[in-house]
């Protein structure tokens, strides 16, 4: 999906704006390397840093953290290699542990200006390629220190399902016993609908360590009729499947927005948390909170309508996690929300 990933990512490269248990006989993952008591936040929080944005916003969010996601490295395009984290990813890696909070770096199938299920594709119906790309993974979660990897592969279909699986399970294989393994699904709301995205989920729990629910991006720039980022039932109803699909719980983070998108006269855009409220403000726009979706819409003299979710829309979504014994929360992204607060 045409999404704020997609934003940011394009954003680093200076061309747009950006937006319990395993099941019984599985592998076992390891135990989640977590700060120290004095740091830990009584929710798992991972915050995504991408590509571009400060470091500061790493650091003014640190007390909430327990993970930094990094964006981190894409498969090449004939399938057969990944590169290793560049400066930057190892700049926000070295700012992550000096706030004593693990590091994750994310390997992708971004092309572009999208997710490629192609590249993908080719890596996971071949072996050969599969056990290159996924030493290539273990080597530099070894060499360069990292706590761990996240698997985003995005926009995959039917046909990825066992590759997806063999893939993880290679990367589970080579990592340090001490080094976790996460993997980023969109949110579906039927188990039927994640099954024909290409995810196992069963098979993929047996091997990561968690799953963060992507649950946003329900609507976007990339359509011209306005709707939440991810309403929170939306968001609920795919937390459900997966569970009804095989995911426990306690392996599970619900992915949030930490930004919103403007459809506007001459354009539809990704917009931070701040520029949202600042569109509103400096236009003499109006807004409001609707709590039934956990979201701020707006609506300006221009005829532009917004949605975003900030900081209420997050600590909403942290009381959903912590009734429903998930795991923790994940945000996309650092750069984009307001500064994350503790729960």
């Amino acid at each position: 999906m045409y999404g704020a990933k997609a934003f940011t990512r394009l954003t680093a490269v200076g061309s747009v704006i950006a937006a319990g248990a395993l099941a019984a006989g599985a592998l076992s993952p390891t135990a989640d390397a977590r700060p120290t008591a004095s740091h830990e936040p009584a929710l798992a929080v991972t915050g995504f840093h991408s590509e571009g944005d400060p470091l500061s916003r790493i650091r003014a969010s640190a007390p909430a953290l327990t993970t930094v996601g990094v964006d981190g490295v894409n498969i090449a395009a004939n399938g057969k290699q990944v590169g290793a984290p560049d400066r930057l990813a190892r700049k926000a890696l070295s700012v992550a542990h000096h706030q004593q909070l693990r590091a994750e770096f994310l390997i992708g199938n971004f092309a572009r200006s999208d997710f490629a299920e192609r590249r993908a594709h080719k890596m996971l119906t071949t072996p050969a390629d599969i056990a290159a790309v996924s030493d290539a993974v273990a080597h530099s979660v070894k060499r360069q220190g990292w706590d761990g990897a996240s698997v985003d592969l995005e926009a995959l279909r039917k046909r990825d399902q066992k590759g997806l699986v063999r893939f993880l399970a290679a990367i589970r294989r080579k990592l340090p016993p001490a080094a976790t393994l996460s993997i980023c699904i969109s949110n579906s709301v039927t188990a039927a609908e994640y099954h024909n995205r290409g995810y196992d989920l069963k098979g993929i729990a047996a091997h990561v360590d968690r799953v963060i629910l992507m649950a946003y991006d329900e609507h976007g720039s990339w359509e011209n009729h306005p709707g939440p980022v991810g309403d929170i039932a939306w968001q609920k109803r795919g937390l459900e499947a997966m569970e009804k699909a095989g995911v426990p719980a306690a392996r599970l983070d619900l992915g949030q927005a930490g930004y919103g998108y403007a459809w506007r006269p001459h354009e539809n855009v990704a917009v931070s948390d701040a520029k949202a409220r600042r569109l509103v403000t400096r236009t003499g726009g109006r807004s409001h909170f609707d709590a039934s979706v956990g979201e701020w819409v707006g609506h300006l003299p221009d005829g532009s309508t917004l949605w975003w979710a900030d900081s209420r829309s997050y600590a909403k979504r942290a009381r959903l996690a912590i009734r429903r014994h998930l795991h923790g929360l994940a945000v996309w992204s650092l750069g984009l929300s307001d500064p994350l607060r503790r729960f």
